[in-house]
């Protein structure tokens, strides 16, 4: 008789326990800012907080990748969590002692970000080489880790840091992220095969000259900048990425919750809105994740953007009528579910495995870059010219850079050769892992 017990495999594993950091953060995003605004009745030292940890999470994250290279990931992987543990429980041990003064928390919450970048980074490393030993195509993997990130991250994580936060308290919900550090360090630490996320190098040197040949750190993260710039496509890839997240983070911050308050709704609006965006990108990433290799990449990638960027811009600057708009959000959601897995599974690709903490974590960099100038740029054009110019502004900047750029030649190397293709298999009965 066949067992019934269920037992994940190791990018199952790996999967489970990045959307679990990852849902924890998000608690954390919700409970830190709202213990601030309560207690101090500040907006300006809530954004403060925010701002202390993002940015050197961004930095950390950048500067990292020549460390989980060299180091391994796993190890990175473990370290960083565990530290990141600590840093989250610090603060509602010296809140309950009455330690926790506003510039501990800044330091407090500048640190919690500074470890979690490495930890997230060496967690995306991990994947090609486990779906490699579950027999998965990249994009089915590179898919799996954009639905954990969205159910984590922009539907389960507001709903659970929301009723934690309401029901326990923002402090009990700062030390649910702590746990959700442990348990994920104990998950990569004991749950992975032996020998995964160890450092690779394309030629082992021998023992007796490692230490002269083994590269430094600068010269590490040269390479990998090196090696960015010399892939046309990654490099083109990471420019694109870059305009759409400004693009992006204008239309969420500024342009949206703008367009619901001079159109009589009420914050019930955005956050249908927003509900409906991110539950059809999540669909969208399910099929993904099931039928994406089999796909043209350039066709669905563009087709993607096509219908996840320009119509959201437009269809508010037209003053369509809110169902209309709940339509075309969920169309919006549902096509960028496509997207990740696409832009996952390149750069998996085309990175050497050896180079793929430090390029990868450059181009995340590079991506972020333009998130914080995103909403400044759209206050300023909406205030000096009007919400309706700075939508249909920001809707045709979003159809240039997404649809014209992939004229450019060196685009046409997103399509994998059939030859490729056909060496990536799924052995029989292997599936596709679970995430229940």
């Amino acid at each position: 008789m066949k067992s019934l017990t269920w037992t994940p495999r190791p990018l199952t594993r790996l999967l489970l326990a990045n959307g679990v950091s990852l849902l924890g953060t998000r608690v954390a995003a919700i409970a830190l800012p709202w213990f601030v605004l309560v207690s101090t009745g500040s907006a300006a030292r809530t954004g403060l907080v925010a701002a202390c940890e993002l940015t050197p999470y961004v930095i950390s994250k950048a500067l990292n990748g020549p460390l989980v290279d060299r180091v391994g990931a796993r190890r990175v992987s473990v370290t960083a969590d565990l530290l990141s543990a600590v840093a989250a429980g610090l603060v509602p041990l010296l809140h309950a002692a009455g330690l926790l003064s506003f510039p501990l928390l800044l330091v407090l919450a500048a640190l919690l970000g500074t470890v979690r970048g490495p930890g997230d980074l060496a967690k995306y490393v991990m994947v090609p080489e486990l779906a490699e030993r579950a027999g998965q195509p990249l994009e089915r993997a590179s898919g799996l880790v954009s639905v954990a990130e969205r159910l984590s991250q922009g539907t389960l994580g507001p709903a659970v840091g929301g009723l934690l936060v309401t029901f326990c308290g923002p402090m009990l919900a700062v030390l649910v992220n702590a746990g959700s550090f442990v348990v994920v360090a104990l998950v990569v630490a004991f749950g992975l095969p032996h020998g995964s996320g160890a450092p690779t190098a394309p030629a082992a040197p021998a023992e007796t000259d490692r230490v002269e040949q083994e590269p430094g750190y600068w010269r590490r993260f040269g390479e990998g900048l090196a090696f960015l710039r010399s892939d046309r496509l990654l490099f083109a890839l990471t420019a694109m990425v870059t305009a759409t997240n400004l693009l992006d983070a204008a239309f969420t911050s500024v342009l949206l919750p703008v367009w619901v308050e001079r159109s009589g709704h009420n914050a019930s609006v955005l956050g249908l809105l927003f509900a409906a965006s991110g539950f059809a990108a999540v669909g969208g990433s399910l099929i993904a994740t099931a039928i994406a290799h089999k796909l043209p990449r350039r066709l669905v990638f563009f087709l993607a953007f096509l219908f996840a960027g320009a119509p959201r811009f437009i269809a508010l600057a037209l003053g369509l009528p809110l169902p209309v708009i709940v339509v075309v959000f969920v169309c919006n959601g549902f096509s960028a579910g496509f997207i990740n897995p696409i832009l996952g599974a390149i750069d998996y690709e085309r990175i050497p495995r050896h180079m793929l903490g430090r390029v990868g974590a450059i181009g995340d960099a590079l991506g972020w870059a333009g998130i914080p100038l995103g909403g400044i740029l759209a206050g300023f054009v909406v205030g000096a010219a009007g919400l309706v110019p700075a939508l249909l502004i920001g809707g045709i900047a979003y159809a240039l850079v997404t649809n014209l750029t992939g004229l450019r030649p060196e685009w046409r190397a997103m399509d994998r050769k059939a030859e490729v293709a056909d060496e990536v298999s799924v052995p029989e009965g292997e599936g596709v892992p679970s995430l229940r």
